[in-house]
């Protein structure tokens, strides 16, 4: 959530972007009524904002699309170029498509951001399938990136901090981490926590899996159509969730 899990860079960052289209507009906002200041937009539509919703998620998606289809098109299965020719096209067409973007996003004066963060993940993995002579390698830093996150969420529960919990905090909380002294939010971001890290270590064992094989290709297709749909999942049952808890204790509260 990616801080929902913490905050994927390069190759993971597209997932994010799914946020708007799967959660409902859920209100996160802390239970304490005493707080006189004007309050957060609920923790989806700041998520969203910072995400860039559809248009995020296309553009993200059409570098590795790019990649995917040159390699195949251009490959021994169609039109049967040589595996290093069918490579350079691929890589040249996921990193000029990437450079594309950002240049139209440029030009309209919109936030570049997340073009660059994708351009940076894009590069990684195009310059190691290119050194390597592998198609696959253009998507191991994502599955790397991945299992560190993994562990990084599995430490944080080990520890009693749980990730998901500071996300709310910043998010739908003012940036105050108080939900520590509220057992129920404390037990909540924990399970929620470990969730994620299942849900990240599925993903990437399954592309981990393809790799170890060498399908290329079918790395491409679970990117796009198996490891997406298991974030959106998550991060939507996540964000239902903390709205479930919340709600009651502002209930509880307004019975006091």
């Amino acid at each position: 959530m990616s801080g929902s899990e913490p905050r994927h860079a390069a190759h993971e960052s597209v997932e994010e972007r799914i946020a708007e289209e799967v959660v409902e507009e859920l209100e996160l906002h802390p239970v304490r009524k005493d707080d006189e200041d004007e309050p957060l937009p609920s923790m989806s539509e700041q998520i969203a904002e910072q995400l860039g919703g559809v248009r995020g998620l296309i553009e993200s998606s059409l570098p590795v699309l790019a990649f995917v289809m040159l390699n195949v098109l251009l490959g021994d299965s169609v039109l049967g170029l040589e595996k290093r020719d069918a490579l350079l096209w691929a890589i040249i067409g996921s990193v000029g498509s990437a450079l594309a973007i950002g240049a139209v996003r440029l030009i309209r004066r919109q936030p570049i951001r997340h073009a660059v963060n994708g351009l940076f993940g894009i590069a990684i993995g195009a310059w190691l399938a290119w050194r390597t002579g592998e198609a696959k390698n253009f998507y191991l830093p994502g599955i790397l990136l991945t299992f560190g996150q993994a562990a990084v969420l599995l430490l944080s529960v080990a520890f009693r901090k749980p990730l998901i919990g500071y996300a709310w905090g910043i998010m739908a909380n003012k940036g105050r981490q108080d939900w520590f002294g509220n057992a129920r939010l404390f037990r909540t971001f924990q399970w929620l926590t470990l969730l994620w890290v299942v849900s990240l270590s599925l993903r990437a064992g399954i592309q981990a899996y393809l790799y170890a094989i060498g399908e290329a290709n079918a790395l491409g297709v679970v990117r796009i159509l198996v490891s997406w749909p298991i974030y959106a999942g998550t991060f939507a049952f996540t964000a239902w969730a903390i709205h479930r808890v919340t709600s009651a204790q502002r209930r509880e509260t307004a019975v006091a």
